[in-house]
């Protein structure tokens, strides 16, 4: 990008491709409204369809059953050197698809799934449930979040700690060994860790878990189905103790423990990657508000994993702009909204793996510019003292 001689080349084109991913997004108040948008995009775009919704939920559940038979059936039969590659190809193709699954309940948990919220909740209670989600208490907690999306005072998941927040531990992991380290114990246990202590999420003035009817996040009214949710996780834990009963326990780690780690691993990673980013900013109360937070996220390219994860990757901006729209439609609707948004809209090409070390790197905390006029602004920083 860019001329001159040999030696200075590389260094050039490193230098634009820095430009590219810390070029910020407008952060003002955007020259378009949300109904603005809305009229860009076909009207058949916020049709549910439930045959098309229940046909990827059948899909889905096809493949993982039949990678299922061919583990039980075939894996034993392989030389030992090629089960013991068999065995994780296995947990990646199988974590993969059941990833696919949980973005249908979480379509669910949005009503996008059909118009019918008793079917959605009936179909998402089950789906999450078999991944051991709490399904009302992830569905009333992500509701917050698309409703405070790039608040620091009140979103839900990934919300940033300011410079003066930042523990004392974080400038002994600033480094290579210390960003292996967090991005290791964020993918394995960051999922658990949330629901059950909300790490990464909200401050709340005492304990908050997904599990706990009575905790913090849930209002009088959604008190009962917290309790729903718990003995449909329980009734699966149960069901794995059956099976470890049955048929000893290095089998149900192998066949579905490992699997929902691949999960949690990438749900995490896609979560994390959708709403971190050097070009992306926060607000406080006094800059806050619902539309420009809304566009505060980000697309990225899974490449074949976009269609194995219904688009939830590479359409994350039209979804928080309508989150009640069948991920079915939302490439479309995406490539509609494009021309309208403008820069505002922010998509990421960068390979996952590189964009993941890059944020951890990138992306330690929030603080305002020191020249800007709009105080309630905050950009990512990665400068300790």
């Amino acid at each position: 990008m860019g001329s001159g001689g040999r030696s200075s080349a590389p260094k050039q084109r490193n230098s634009g491709e820095d430009v590219v991913w810390k070029k910020r997004v407008p952060h003002e108040k955007p020259p378009f409204s949300l109904s603005k948008v809305k009229k860009a995009i076909p009207p058949h775009c916020f049709e549910r369809s439930v045959v098309r919704s229940f046909s990827y939920v059948f899909y889905d559940l096809t493949i993982a059953s039949c990678l299922l038979y061919v583990a039980l059936n075939y894996f034993s039969t392989l030389p030992h050197n090629l089960s013991l590659l068999a065995w994780p190809l296995y947990w990646i193709l199988q974590g993969s698809v059941l990833t696919g699954v949980w973005v249908i309940a979480h379509e669910c948990g949005h009503h996008a799934f059909s118009d019918y919220q008793w079917l959605d909740d009936t179909v998402g209670l089950l789906l999450h449930s078999f991944l051991l989600v709490p399904y009302f208490s992830w569905k009333y907690s992500h509701r917050r979040h698309h409703s405070n999306t790039g608040s620091l005072e009140r979103d839900e998941v990934f919300v940033p700690k300011t410079k003066s927040r930042v523990g004392w531990h974080s400038k002994y992991l600033n480094n290579p060994a210390g960003r292996v380290l967090t991005l290791a114990i964020t993918l394995t246990l960051g999922w658990p860790l949330y629901l059950a202590f909300n790490v990464s999420g909200r401050s709340y003035e005492r304990f908050a878990c997904h599990y706990d009817p009575y905790g913090p996040i849930y209002s009088d009214r959604e008190r009962l189905q917290i309790y729903v949710s718990d003995v449909g996780v329980l009734a699966v834990c149960y069901g794995l103790y059956k099976l470890v009963l049955a048929k000893g326990f290095l089998w149900v780690v192998c066949v579905y423990g490992v699997p929902l780690m691949v999960v949690n691993a990438l749900l995490v990673l896609i979560t994390f990657l959708q709403h971190t980013h050097p070009a992306v900013p926060h607000y406080d109360s006094t800059e806050w508000d619902w539309l420009r937070g809304a566009l505060a996220t980000v697309d990225r390219d899974y490449g074949i994993l976009n269609k194995v994860l219904h688009n939830i990757t590479d359409t994350h901006v039209a979804h928080h702009l309508f989150s009640t729209m069948p991920h079915y439609h939302a490439m479309e609707a995406t490539n509609a909204i494009k021309p309208i948004l403008g820069d505002y809209y922010h998509f990421d090409g960068t390979p996952i793996y590189k964009a993941m070390w890059r944020e951890a790197r990138e992306c330690m905390y929030v603080e305002t510019d020191e020249k800007s006029k709009n105080s309630g602004v905050y950009w990512y920083n990665n400068k300790l003292d």
